[in-house]
């Protein structure tokens, strides 16, 4: 498709809220192959960011050469950083896609500094870099290159099958930097799966993705993220997603439970609204005003999921601080010593959401690590008192500590 033919008029003053005096912006563009959506390409400064270190973890470094993501998924954690941007976390999100087309280059003159001490880098854990437009901007054959050239590892975090294309990149790079993939996957419905991720590949095409990963020689986890109360946390959903993920070759899986950031909370439950009506309440109960799910749900998930790992003979995977990897897994059936181990570590009580691959591990998924609020909340929720985690507590269904719930599950996200 000619692209060019298609630029808006860069003069007018309602394109890009917030970027309208930046001296990088090049125009805006829109093509009816993406009915809807317009792409504003801009010159970025910098490439790398660094975000700060997790609960006495290390530093991380990350790339993102989109802001916007078409995927759409209604429950992404990173609709809040279009805000920045004057766009709303909506909409505005799925459909106002900032580009950055020259973030290769960029990256290539900053991985060149001599200062640079090649710590790993992540990519994915904002936007999706294989999202649609990459087809056409073919942001990420360079970014891959400028990483292996320069002797830096890196991991990509993906929901697109545009990963196929850079398969052969990929093979080359893992010959002389280690590189980590995943494909996020968390709904197994096709249809739930089109109604709250209508942007992505099908659920399908992205465990073919995985299969044409590790065919290729490569590692590839499955991040089972997030998982949604009342909706996906069903044993037979389990079940079949994990089942799936372990027949594609996954190296591992990571899961967790929905959190709700701030700006997240209100487009997630206005989605809930139209599709799950009669779950709104119980959704705003447990949240009022927290992010996270309440560690009974999270312990509860994790007891759920753990013996569906064992029968099909998948670790649970998590991410090394040091390294930035999200490559490796630990043995199947040592999860519930690891947590404990975690929960000891920490001073919190040993739950799932302390174990690997969870969201306080000090292996902590990509998919937090580039939530820059997440010191602060969790040094205010180690303070909390006991008074709040019994509220908390009591907001779960009856029975949600027996070994007996039914297979529907309680539905706290």
């Amino acid at each position: 498709m000619r692209w060019d033919g298609q630029a808006i008029d860069a003069t007018r003053s309602d394109m890009l809220p917030g970027l309208e005096s930046n001296s990088g912006f090049v125009r805006s563009v829109t093509t009816p192959e993406f009915a809807g959506v317009t792409f504003h390409e801009v010159l970025a400064k910098s490439a790398l960011n660094r975000v700060g270190a997790i609960q006495g973890g290390t530093w991380g470094m990350t790339i993102n050469p989109y802001r916007g993501c078409s995927h759409a998924c209604v429950y992404c954690f990173a609709r809040p950083t279009h805000t920045y941007l004057e766009f709303d976390g909506g909409a505005d999100f799925d459909q106002q896609i900032v580009v950055k087309t020259n973030v290769a280059d960029v990256l290539r003159r900053e991985l060149a500094k001599p200062t640079w001490d090649r710590h790993p880098v992540a990519l994915g854990t904002n936007t999706d870099p294989y999202q649609r437009a990459e087809g056409k901007y073919r942001l990420m054959p360079g970014i891959i290159a400028a990483l292996a050239d320069s002797g830096t590892p890196f991991s990509i975090l993906t929901k697109g099958t545009l990963l196929r294309r850079d398969i052969p990149a990929l093979v080359e790079a893992a010959r002389t930097v280690p590189v980590d993939l995943a494909m996020s996957i968390a709904v197994y419905d096709d249809d739930l799966q089109q109604s709250v991720e209508p942007g992505t590949p099908s659920t399908a095409a992205r465990l073919a993705t995985v299969r044409a990963v590790r065919d290729a020689g490569l590692s590839c986890s499955v991040f089972l993220m997030p998982v949604l109360p009342y909706i996906t946390d069903t044993v037979a959903h389990l079940d079949d997603a994990i089942g799936r993920a372990a027949a594609a070759g996954a190296s591992s899986v990571m899961y967790s439970a929905l959190h709700l950031k701030p700006g997240v909370k209100p487009w997630y439950l206005e989605w809930l609204s139209r599709t799950h009506p009669d779950l709104v309440p119980r959704y705003r109960a447990m949240y009022l005003d927290n992010t996270h799910a309440p560690k009974d749900y999270r312990r509860w998930l994790g007891e759920r999921i753990r013996p569906i790992l064992r029968v099909h003979g998948v670790g649970v995977g998590h991410v090394d601080p040091a390294t930035g990897s999200m490559g490796f897994s630990d043995p199947v059936g040592a999860q519930t010593d690891a947590g404990a181990q975690a929960g000891a570590a920490s001073g919190l009580p040993g739950h799932p959401a302390d174990g690997p691959g969870s969201d306080r591990a000090a292996g902590i998924s990509p998919l937090k690590r580039a939530d820059r609020t997440w010191d602060d909340r969790h040094r205010h929720d180690g303070h909390r008192s006991d008074a709040r985690d019994v509220r908390t507590r009591a907001l779960v269904p009856v029975g949600v500590r027996t070994t007996g719930i039914s297979n529907g599950g309680p539905t706290l996200f």
